[in-house]
């Protein structure tokens, strides 16, 4: 179920007067982070300007992947893991987590090379990731058509449905005393002394001594208005889901232009792997030299779009005060149409590829539009020109399967506690403190 403006509201509340912690944004970071600070028995509050989940985090393809993950957000992506195998369990639903692996298939020298250096550094950690080879791949995917010369499998790796795990972890919030409020933008911060004192919403102010800022594809814009610059773009991607048909396969599986997993539902999600289309605005002038080596990197796979509703597009203003309304009133949930071409392009790989799909329908097709930073791993991290203000996002397509782990993180960072990893690759500062900016694995 895709949301937008109109979508019922399920989260409504009275306004409080003050929280101990203010979250602005609730999917699936946000939601995770107010989880764990109401679990250690915090005052929170959860402002969403439109819906939970209403964007990436209900849009997503519902991997929960370990494998091929940048080495620096492996060990956190590893216990996010075993939260969700935990999951359903605290949270009384099941969300839907199943490990059944996640494959992804070699067709050229180049792919099957990266995949043998994933291995030996997946080792290194503690992580079980296979070598397969064709023989192997076609025993596990006997109705898969085509060439290829191996492939990797972590058979630890899961899936989950994002429209079913974030609401449920939200109402579980609830249920711990979170105040969650949808319809509800925060327009910005107060601050006395130097310091964070209050949130500003468009329906008044919330004394708070802290904050968490994760906003998804508004977080560089909200962020902007305080003097604080953080180099984000957007780019839209295009996915579906078909009607239930036979499980061929019950995990997830990537290879050249194609990439599925099985739902709950009998269907499969199925996108079309390694291709996206980047909405152009303001911002793609404006951060173009922290992004040359990415678009460099990724001009084959990416089309250029005019994006009118993309976050930092002419059409939205760079500074508002907080009496006016503000970017996230006026667009409440980003639902950007899918693109025709695509799910065309996307039906027929998956009868060229997949004969057991041929005659499939699509029940659905929606698009996303995906944060995304210069090396492609998010910030972790304390503003530091705003103390008292934290920063989750730019999470580049992974965030779905980290979720939970990045929420505990955050939650123990505000509350001054041990992060438990090396958070040193997250920071903010790399894009200001003459860091070189090195892109996660291209995989």
């Amino acid at each position: 179920m895709i949301l937008s403006d109109a979508s019922e509201v399920n989260f409504s509340a009275d306004l409080p007067d003050a929280a101990a912690v203010t979250v602005i944004g609730g999917g699936v970071i946000g939601v995770a982070t107010a989880w764990y600070l109401a679990r250690a028995g915090h005052r929170v509050l959860l402002c969403e300007k439109g819906r939970i989940a209403g964007e990436q985090s209900s849009r997503n393809w519902g991997w929960v992947r370990q494998q091929c993950r940048d080495e620096a957000e492996l060990p956190i992506m590893m216990e996010s893991n075993r939260i969700w195998r935990e999951l359903a369990r605290e949270i009384d639903f099941d969300v839907g987590f199943r490990q059944h692996g996640v494959l992804y298939i070699a067709e050229s020298d180049l792919e099957l090379a990266r995949y043998e250096d994933w291995v030996r550094l997946a080792a290194g950690h503690g992580l079980e990731s296979v070598l397969l080879t064709a023989v192997e791949i076609r025993e596990k995917l006997p109705s898969l058509r085509g060439e290829w010369l191996g492939g990797v499998f972590t058979p630890s790796d899961g899936r989950a449905e994002p429209f079913e795990a974030v609401p449920a972890l939200a109402r579980d919030c609830r249920r711990r005393g979170v105040t969650i409020i949808e319809d509800c933008a925060v327009r910005g911060l107060e601050l006395s002394a130097g310091r964070l004192s209050a949130v500003v919403t468009e329906r008044g102010a919330v004394r708070c001594d802290s904050a968490v800022l994760a906003g998804g594809a508004w977080s560089s814009m909200f962020l902007g208005n305080l003097g604080v610059r953080f180099p984000q773009l957007t780019v839209k991607s295009t996915a579906a889901r078909t009607a239930p048909v036979a499980d061929f396969f019950s995990g997830s599986a990537s290879f050249r232009g194609l990439a599925f997993r099985r739902r709950q539902d009998g269907g499969y999600t199925v996108a079309p792997s390694g291709f996206q289309e980047h909405m152009i605005s303001c911002d793609s002038v404006r951060f173009l030299r922290p992004f040359a080596h990415l678009l460099k990197r990724s001009w084959r796979d990416t089309r250029l779009r005019l994006g009118a509703d993309a976050p930092g597009s002419l059409c939205y203003p760079r500074r508002w005060r907080l009496d006016q309304a503000t970017p996230f009133e006026r667009q409440r949930v980003l639902n950007p149409e899918p693109d025709p071409a695509l799910l065309r392009m996307l039906m027929e790989r998956m009868g060229d590829r997949i004969p057991l799909l041929a005659d499939t329908s699509l029940a659905e097709s929606w698009a996303g539009m995906i944060d995304t930073t210069p090396d492609v791993v998010p910030v972790i991290d304390a503003v530091e020109t705003v103390p008292g203000l934290y920063l989750g996002s730019g999470f580049s397509g992974h965030g779905f399967g980290i979720g939970p782990a990045a929420g505990r993180i955050l939650a123990d960072l505000v509350q001054g506690n041990p992060a438990g990893h090396d958070l040193t690759r997250f920071r903010l500062s790399r894009f200001s403190d003459g860091s070189p900016i090195v892109p996660g694995p291209d995989l």
